[in-house]
């Protein structure tokens, strides 16, 4: 019997290893299978988890998410509530018998409420606007959010009034503000956010708040219930003092708001104590550079006493947490292309407790995800690896290691063969810093054949690749090519001196550092010269452009969604307020010289490389006057190039999935066309 056995288990392992040679490759309709969770919460004894589980609506082109119920121990994992409708911010009351949560209805985005013993839900809230930042107060009898309040636009003019029946075009746009449009949603109509409370077995909303001001980000409860802290800008200049914020508490009887900190900088996500002793923030002070750090920041409850904690840990601190016990802080941060969870106490200590955070950025492999802790310790987070897209894992200890307990895409991934991805360290030529990409190799590569080699250019730039999944990495991979993502200067995750190397130079010597690694790979023998690609989007159709304006080494370029002019990118684009000085010295009208040469519009006239220019027609970041500009310089000149306008889309081209595969598949398709055949 045992014989038949070992026969038994050698035929299945025989059948697994078939299967994974004989698993398709990754492939553009994959996309639409991919499920993702995003925002855990654990309940505050740590029995269960509520997250919201991401999936994609092949019919309507668009990302759809729902609660599901989790146990901690995995033997329970069931959808929260019947509805099939977006269900989103899940949160925990104190005693853990109640979620509340945010769902659309037809007339807007509302609160509801869901009982845990008896499994009954309940709309609790009518609403003018959609809340956001739900907050339980710590007896469980209230909840705060913040809500727009919209106000009328400036009147100009006073229109006749037409005639019943006429159709008369629509009425203008009218702003006079400085931040009038966002890339994604628009024109951003006018009005302020507020803070408000709302009973939590339901009635009518109250605001603390007022004035023209927004009163946004999240909010902290003092143990009381006295107070709420807040974030915000109330300074009299506070449209064009941008950078600047304050922590504020308004006292949730009398409205009453007293500013609580003074620096001349951002002072945001502010954390009061659970022993209401301490609140801990995150602050720098504004010195004008391209990257600056915020570091903890602890003060009394009355704002005196304020002090910083976290002044020799050199990453960006996020997703502040206080211990139960008021002992320390649990927060998140990158590191070297990947994101952390860690833990700093009241006097400074920091201890790494998990790594691989992530997964909730399907497209690319950006820094996402989130966590949240019990009241006895329990961490739960998005757990992602360069082949799965975002799980739920949780630790239970300080030296505990992760447990999963979903593979929500195992019914796919497991059945499709993955290009492998390897990390790489190489040397500047520059400065002789070190600096780190990643190579996706083709589904089942052989190392003695030749394969083209893709260089896609991450965002930013003050930004981060890293070891997490990523769907269009896979798509190019399949494609046939090794793709390499490298993290030059002015990457997040190696500290504030590394990205601060781009201040009033970008682009500048990140270009030798992208072009290092391309050197390195052609050494080591994995890219050759004459099959080289070059592509990336934002700040890496920058550096795409800039690539082959300053060398001919490529077979063919891909640049999407670029900047190719820094002075009219800088005044046209939705962000455009927000450049001078900390990017390059000046207004573009007091610094032409320096914005033009920093421009890949003024190395046109050596581009040389066939390229595809794309960008999404509603992009209001890198607006598609910016793609025209290179589009046309090239014609003028008579170069391979083609224009790609994707309609609809706005910066975050792969925000519908099907704009996603558009952008891929034409980048395929022209490197093809230009590609050296595999020997």
């Amino acid at each position: 019997m045992r014989y038949k056995s070992l026969i038994a288990l050698l035929f299945i392992s025989m059948l697994k290893l078939s299967a994974q040679h004989t698993a398709p490759a990754f492939s553009y309709l994959d996309v639409y299978e991919l499920e993702y969770a995003s925002d855990p919460q654990i309940a505050p004894y740590g029995d269960y988890i509520v997250y919201r589980r991401m999936g994609f609506d092949i019919l309507k082109d668009q990302s759809i998410g729902n609660l599901w119920l989790l146990k901690t121990d995995g033997s329970i994992h069931q959808k929260l509530t019947n509805r099939e409708v977006s269900e989103s911010s899940p949160i925990w009351s104190p005693k853990g018998d109640r979620i509340a949560f945010i769902s659309p209805t037809d007339q807007g985005s509302e609160i509801y409420l869901y009982w845990v013993d008896s499994g009954k839900l309940a709309r609790i809230s009518r609403l003018e606007g959609s809340p956001s930042s739900i907050t339980w107060s710590p007896d469980g009898t209230k909840l705060a959010f913040t809500m727009k309040i919209a106000q009328a636009p400036p009147v100009i003019a006073k229109m006749p009034a037409k005639p019943k029946g006429a159709q008369w075009a629509d009425v203008p746009r009218i702003t006079d503000r400085l931040k009038h449009e966002a890339d994604g949603s628009g024109y951003i109509t006018p009005g302020y956010t507020h803070i408000f409370t709302l009973p939590a077995d339901g009635g009518s909303p109250r605001q603390l708040t007022s004035g023209d001001f927004n009163h946004g980000g999240n909010l902290s409860w003092s143990s009381d219930g006295n107070y709420i802290y807040f974030s915000a800008n109330r300074s009299k200049d506070w449209e064009y003092d941008y950078i600047n914020s304050e922590v504020y508490r308004v006292h949730t009887n009398s409205g009453q708001i007293e500013t609580l900190t003074s620096q001349k900088g951002p002072d945001y996500n502010p954390q009061i104590a659970p022993n209401g002793k301490i609140v801990a923030y995150l602050s720098y002070e504004d010195k004008v550079q391209a990257h600056q750090i915020a570091h903890l920041h602890f003060m009394n409850p009355d704002g005196t006493n304020s002090r910083a904690i976290s002044v020799n840990f050199d990453r960006e601190m996020s997703n502040l947490i206080w211990d139960p016990k008021s002992t320390g802080l649990y927060f998140s941060y990158d590191e070297f292309g990947n994101t952390k969870i860690g833990h700093i106490t009241i006097d400074g200590k920091i201890t790494k407790l998990a790594d691989n955070i992530g997964g909730t950025s399907i497209g690319r492999p950006y820094p996402s995800g989130s966590f949240s802790v019990s009241q006895n310790g329990m961490i739960v987070f998005t757990h992602t690896t360069p082949s799965r897209p975002a799980d739920i894992a949780v630790i239970s200890g300080k030296n505990s290691e992760p447990k999963l307990l979903t593979q929500l895409n195992e019914d796919l991934l497991a059945y499709r063969t993955l290009g492998k991805v390897e990390e790489m360290w190489y040397t500047s030529s520059v400065d002789g810093r070190k600096l780190q990409g990643w190579i996706v190799y083709p589904p089942n590569y052989d190392a003695t054949k030749k394969y083209p080699m893709m260089v896609e250019n991450h965002g930013g730039p003050i930004l981060n690749y890293g070891d997490r999944f990523s769907a269009e990495m896979q798509l190019y991979a399949t494609g046939g090519y090794i793709v390499f993502y490298p993290n030059p200067r002015g990457s997040t995750s190696y500290g504030e001196a590394f990205a601060n190397l781009l201040y009033n130079n970008y682009p500048g010597e990140d270009y030798n550092d992208v072009m290092d690694g391309v050197d390195q790979l052609i050494k080591k023998g994995i890219a050759h010269e004459d099959a080289l690609y070059v592509t990336g989007g934002s700040a890496g159709g920058i550096m795409t452009a800039w690539i082959i304006g300053k060398n001919n080494r490529f077979e063919a370029a891909v640049v999407a969604k670029p900047v190719i002019n820094w002075i009219s990118k800088t005044l046209v684009a939705d962000n455009y307020y927000g450049y001078a000085n900390y990017r390059m010295p000046g207004q573009p009208w007091e610094n032409v010289e320096g914005y033009w040469n920093f421009s890949p519009i003024s190395l046109v006239a050596n581009m040389e490389t066939p390229a595809m220019i794309i960008v999404g027609m509603d992009d209001l970041r890198t607006p598609p006057s910016e793609a025209k500009q290179l589009y046309h310089a090239l014609k003028l000149r008579k170069k391979e190039t083609v224009l790609v306008e994707i309609p609809g889309a706005s910066h975050d081209i792969a925000r519908r999935p099907s704009n996603m595969i558009t952008q891929v598949s034409h980048t395929l398709a022209w490197f093809d066309k230009y590609r050296i055949t595999e020997k």
